[in-house]
């Protein structure tokens, strides 16, 4: 059975679909940035739970689990939610999940990363219909969220596609391998029979970031009892801009155009054999605005523009075409009482960047000095990178009702083969055509400079695992979970990880549970490799840097080790309380303590690190930074919902709230032998700040839905807390840090059940602060509560 909290969950976000199935939804809504999707109307259909992320016991469910688990419905949000993206749509809804959109941070604005518990996105594993997903290939280098890490692209799944979210708030390498340190999430696709389509429309407030959605789905019978369900989307979303009058930058929301299609479904084989499949392809046209270029009487001629060509300026745009691809096929079979299940996981991740409206300083002054007029093209293909990863699982599982109170034993294998490119831009795309002598044009194109021959990479690696899993029932009160995986990587060797979870049924109402387990995370590839020379702006001046990979001349010279693996430790105890059969609440502490924890490091040069300067001179950079195993953080932090149904009598109240506390402090520098000295450098106070408080921590959701006959009306509630980020500058040369204050949005929505759907929202935006030391240039920083302020949406949504 479904757990009360997910029932009243389902209640507000919607299980299935409604009693007006088959009837037109029309929803004409106003509402803010930060508004969540609008709850909706119970659904009396209860869908019994088959496994839940975090147990492999079969026919297991959220409430019998000795560890947080969050199911969370989509189907309301994608039929009526103010959000049209998945990440955004989760963001304000689970409070400990975090997604924030950047603005003036290169590929991150192309890409939206998601984390859970205020740690980095590489450090939550994400399943697609329970198989490991593929990351994407961009590392973030910019922007408070993220720095430094690789994660997963929600936004590439289609809203429309998905049935469930399921969240487990626990760390569970032992179980899933590298990634799962702040937990796991499992989103599992729909492949019920019938056809829904959403057409909608929205734009802020302020006139701009008109954002066009169309997306459909149909599930089809077969004739010997399988399904198949197709998915297709298109999202067009226009740019928003809130800088200043007579700012050239363009400070908001990215364009992005996407084409998504999926394929979800099964067939049957064999009298206790299923073949499983999924399929999903998109194709992402995204741009977004660098940072401007001053023009004639500005320092930036002739070094970073050419009079001829841009006399009032310009700002450049960074724009990437990405392409996503993903195919899951297995094999369930059960042989005798034991359940087996074989699988094959290809993902597939591509970023090509192409920067226009731009032009290569260099090429233009040397056109001058020979006596043309100063021109350089003003479009440049910048090269990308790309991720792959296979994944062979074999996973086999039996319940022996009989040992103990009851026994479920799994155990399995997998193996995993992982690439990583980088691709050159074209020669024009970084060349120092005039060469590099004071005054004269910098290379590459400005904006984003063209990966050089020198960056490009194709490197790969392999790992082997495998694993036992032990659940038994001591009693009728108490259960006992075990687990523990080990691991060899080709690149950095061996890892064993367990973990262990009780749960202790005190009374009818009451359940007490904690886990302990250990983890880790191998570094990405993308970390490992990266490579690139960037234009970065201190205090609103240029500045060329180099990010040097793992192994290189550079990083050797400066005495960074080769990159290991993160290990953690986890605790979780906690409790689920029914006072009355229409209500629940649950709570649970957690701890996560993270060793050899991978950052990206400060700046160094040649007056903060002499070793270094005629490296850094013969780059033609002023700065450089690399990736290092040199921090150990502890995250503490406490998650609470309560819930509960009321009957009014002919009307209803749901009620629903969520709230997380999450503190990351860094308790110690590790810092590499030949940097003793240098550890303000290796990590300032500017990059403590993005991992400590790079998210809100805290965040609290309130739902409430009251509904009367064919009307209902909704209230929801964002509350995010206060954040302090870093400046360039720092405090000890008496510039104060950036300081956020909380920020809650309302959210008051009211339906017919059949047709019309109204909302009206009050938005704001964050805390202005000094524009030479946020991380984008401009007085709002990218933050999760954002700085575009309210929007409208229009939304039809039809069953046929």
């Amino acid at each position: 059975m479904i757990s009360l909290r997910s029932a009243v969950l389902r209640a507000l976000y919607g299980a299935g679909h409604s009693a007006a199935l088959g009837a037109t939804l029309l929803s004409a809504t106003v509402l803010a940035q930060t508004a969540a999707p609008a709850p909706a109307k119970a659904d009396a259909t209860v869908v019994d739970t088959v496994n839940i992320v975090g147990s492999r016991r079969i026919n297991s469910s959220a409430t019998d689990t000795a560890v947080p688990v969050d199911v969370i419905p989509l189907t309301k949000s994608a039929e009526q939610g103010g959000q049209f993206d998945l990440a955004q749509t989760l963001a304000f809804i689970s409070p400990s999940f975090n997604s924030t959109r950047q603005t003036g941070a290169d590929g991150a604005d192309l890409v939206d990363s998601a984390a859970l518990r205020g740690l980095g996105s590489d450090q939550t594993l994400v399943l697609l219909n329970g198989k490991r997903r593929h990351t994407t290939a961009l590392v973030n280098i910019f922007g408070a969220r993220n720095r430094g890490n690789t994660g997963t692209d929600l936004n590439t799944i289609p809203t429309l596609a998905v049935e469930t979210v399921t969240v487990l708030r626990d760390g569970a390498a032992a179980q899933y391998g590298s990634d799962a340190i702040a937990g796991v999430m499992d989103i599992t696709l729909k492949k019920r029979p019938g056809c829904e389509a959403v057409a909608a429309y929205g734009q802020y407030s302020a006139g701009d970031g008109k954002n066009y959605l169309a997306s459909a789905y149909c599930g089809v019978p077969l004739a010997n009892g399988g399904v198949v369900a197709l998915t297709g989307e298109y999202q067009d979303r226009g740019r928003s801009n809130r800088a200043e009058a007579g700012n050239p930058r363009i400070i908001g929301d990215s364009a992005v155009k996407n084409g998504t299609f999926f394929m979800n479904g099964d067939m049957p084989t064999v009298a206790n054999g299923k073949l499983y499949f999924t399929l999903g392809a998109q194709t992402r046209d995204a741009s977004s605005g660098a940072f401007a270029r001053g023009g004639v009487g500005s320092d930036d001629i002739p070094s970073r523009n050419s009079a001829a060509m841009y006399p009032n300026g310009f700002v450049p745009f960074i724009n990437g075409d990405v392409q996503d691809r993903t195919a899951i096929v297995g094999h369930r079979l059960q042989w005798g009482e034991w359940s087996t299940d074989v699988s094959q996981t290809y993902g597939f991740n591509d970023l090509k960047y192409n920067i226009s409206n731009t032009l290569n300083a260099s090429i233009a002054n040397k056109d001058r000095l020979r006596g043309g007029r100063g021109i350089s093209p003003t479009q440049f293909d910048a090269g990308g990178f790309s991720f792959q990863q296979a994944t062979t699982n074999l996973d086999v599982s039996r319940f022996f009702p009989s040992k103990v109170g009851g026994t479920n034993v799994a155990f399995g294998a997998e193996y995993r083969q992982e690439r990583y490119k980088i691709k050159a831009g074209e020669p024009g795309s970084y060349i120092d055509a005039d060469g590099a002598v004071e005054g004269t044009g910098n290379a590459g194109s400005q904006g984003f400079p063209g990966f050089r021959p020198s960056d490009a990479t194709n490197k790969g690696r392999n790992s082997i695992a495998a694993y036992v899993d032990v659940e038994t029932d001591l009693s009728k009160q108490l259960k006992l979970q075990g687990a523990l995986r080990g691991e060899r990587y080709s690149d950095f060797g061996s890892t064993l990880t367990g973990k262990l979870a009780a749960s202790f049924k005190a009374s009818d109402s009451m359940l007490l549970r904690g886990s302990a387990s250990s983890g880790f995370r191998a570094p990405s590839l993308q970390q490992v490799f990266f490579s690139s020379t960037f234009t970065d702006f201190i205090s609103g001046e240029p500045l060329d840097v180099v990010l040097a990979p793992n192994g290189s001349v550079l990083a050797n010279a400066a005495g960074i080790p080769k990159l290991k693996e993160e290990k953690s430790l986890s605790f979780t105890l906690g409790a689920t309380l029914n006072p009355t059969k229409s209500s629940a609440i649950t709570a649970d502490f957690y701890s996560i303590d993270i060793k050899d924890r991978i950052v990206l490091s400060g700046r160094f040069d040649a007056d903060n690190y002499p070793a270094i300067a005629s490296i850094l001179r013969s780059l033609s950079v002023g700065q450089a930074q690399f990736f290092v195993n040199s921090v150990k953080t502890r995250t503490q932090g406490f998650d609470l919902t309560a819930s509960n149904r009321f009957d009014l009598g002919a009307s209803k109240l749901n009620t629903y709230l969520g709230f997380n506390y999450s503190k990351t402090q860094v308790k110690n520098v590790n810092t590499p032998k030949a940097l003793a000295g240098f550890e303000d450098v290796l990590l300032s106070e500017r990059e403590r700040l993005f991992i400590e408080q790079g998210g809100p921590r805290t965040k609290a959701t309130l739902g409430l839905d009251y509904s009367i006959g064919s009307w209902s009306s909704e209230l929801k509630i964002i509350h995010f807390g206060a954040q302090e980020l870093g400046t360039f500058s720092g405090t000890e040369n008496g510039v104060p840090n950036q300081k956020y204050k909380p920020k809650t949005s309302a959210d008051l929505a009211f339906s017919y059940a059949f047709d019309k759907n109204t909302k009206l929202t009050f938005g704001v935006k964050p805390t202005a602060q000094d524009a030479n030391e946020t991380d984008n240039g401009f007085k709002y920083e990218s933050v999760q509560f954002g700085l575009n302020g309210a929007a409208y949406f229009v939304k039809l949504w039809k069953k046929f």
